[in-house]
């Protein structure tokens, strides 16, 4: 009797794995066009791998854009955060708390509005509350539709694993989406873990590839890592480990210290302004940061060392007060474009001495450092950059032992902290 509902739950698991990825992909897929229409409605561009900043406009124009995306966004937030049921996080979803089903899609498109609009924070999250909200639900329908329910368990892995497939979907990356379920949200590995979230994930990228295609998300050219770049990993590792600790301590002080009453209405389009301000002279600072690191990777001998600079530490600065002042939204592509400022700027002295590296080579290598130890998640990091970036098995030695350094440095100075 028991290998009979133990057969009974495989099959609905197998099942709830396929629709999910079909729901979530599809989910990830409209999100992905909505932001296309944000861009071209408020910034009268289409975000792509060559083209990803609002230049061809005016410096006013920019700076109205995203005023106009803070103020909506805050009015927005205001309301359902305090007038209604609020939104409900993934890793309180995970623990059984009813993530709300329209508060969390209003929730999720302001994310992907004001991102569109130009306001500084990642838009990653967005896809992964819809995941994790869709799969929660489809949980409670399964009682409804009356066919044989899941432990809770496989319950928590189809909320995990939807939440990675909305990443997957929008930027393409199965083994990313498939690692986040498992090393940041479950922290646990095997065959069912790894299979349902894997499966679930590719499904995703296809549908969401619909909408984007399978081209890399930042443009570097076909690069193979040589060994002479190994002494450079070592120092990155180090640096990056340590800005990415800070960086971490400081995302989760904006994050626990978020204002969620009503003085978002003034301090959200404060943050916009402030984000504005930037972009008159600096569109890069706009968006998820993508704009920044692909300025990076393009970056061609010391001219761009103050531009570079100034634009880790606008973009530091800027992500961490949009956050604090109530805006939702990811941190994983804002520590890419940081990390690859960073990397360029340590590079640009290591290759006078090595010639054969190639910045785009430190810039990556520092893109992944500061990623991992930022979220403590070196596979993620490690995979996400590969995938997103389309690189070489060459890249794996220097890129996995950057993310080991990083993450160790990180580690002990999170602990002193």
């Amino acid at each position: 009797m028991e290998k009979i509902l133990k057969k009974k739950e495989n099959f609905t698991l197998i099942v709830s794995t396929l629709v999910l990825g079909v729901i979530v992909g599809t989910s990830s897929m409209l999100l992905s066009l909505f932001l296309d229409v944000v861009e071209k409605t408020f910034l009268n561009f289409q975000e792509s791998a060559a083209d990803p900043a609002a230049v061809a406009v005016t410096g006013l124009h920019r700076f109205i854009s995203v005023i106009i995306g803070g103020a909506i966004a805050a009015i927005i937030w205001w309301i359902i955060r305090t007038k209604v049921r609020p939104p409900v996080t993934i890793a309180m979803g995970l623990r059984g708390k009813e993530m709300p089903f329209f508060q969390t899609i209003i929730h999720v498109v302001t994310q992907i509005f004001y991102v569109g609009t130009g306001g500084s924070v990642g838009r990653e999250l967005a896809p992964r509350e819809i995941g994790a909200m869709l799969a929660q639900h489809w949980n409670r329908q399964l009682k409804r539709w009356q066919l044989p329910s899941l432990s809770v368990d496989d319950q928590k892995l189809l909320i995990a694993a939807a939440a990675g497939a909305g990443f997957a979907g929008v930027y393409i990356a199965p083994i990313t989406g498939m690692l986040f379920c498992v090393e940041i949200l479950l922290k646990r590995v095997d065959f069912r873990t790894v299979s349902v979230s894997l499966t679930m994930s590719v499904i995703s990228m296809l549908l969401g590839s619909i909408a984007k295609g399978f081209g890399p998300y930042y443009l570097v050219p076909t690069i193979k890592f040589p060994l002479q770049i190994l002494p450079f990993v070592i120092v990155a590792g180090f640096i990056c480990g340590i800005t990415g600790a800070f960086f971490r301590k400081a995302f989760k002080w904006a994050e626990s210290h978020q204002t969620k009453d009503l003085k978002v209405l003034w301090q959200l389009p404060l943050a916009a302004c402030l984000t504005g301000t930037v972009a008159i002279f600096y569109p890069q600072i706009m968006g998820n940061g993508r704009a920044l690191a692909q300025l990076a990777f393009n970056a061609v001998g010391t001219k761009l060392i103050l531009v570079l600079l100034f634009g880790a530490l606008a973009k530091a600065i800027v992500t961490v007060a949009t956050i604090r002042s109530g805006a939702a939204g990811g941190t994983l592509t804002p520590s890419i474009s940081i990390g690859a400022s960073l990397g360029i700027l340590m590079g640009l002295g290591f290759i006078t001495l090595v010639p054969q590296v190639s910045l785009v080579e430190c810039g990556l290598i520092g893109a992944v450092s500061l990623l991992a130890a930022a979220q403590q998640a070196p596979l993620m990091a490690l995979f996400m950059i590969i995938e997103i970036s389309h690189l070489s098995y060459s890249a794996f030695l220097p890129l996995g032992l950057s993310v080991i350094l990083a993450v160790a440095i990180s580690q002990l100075f999170l602990k002193k902290a």
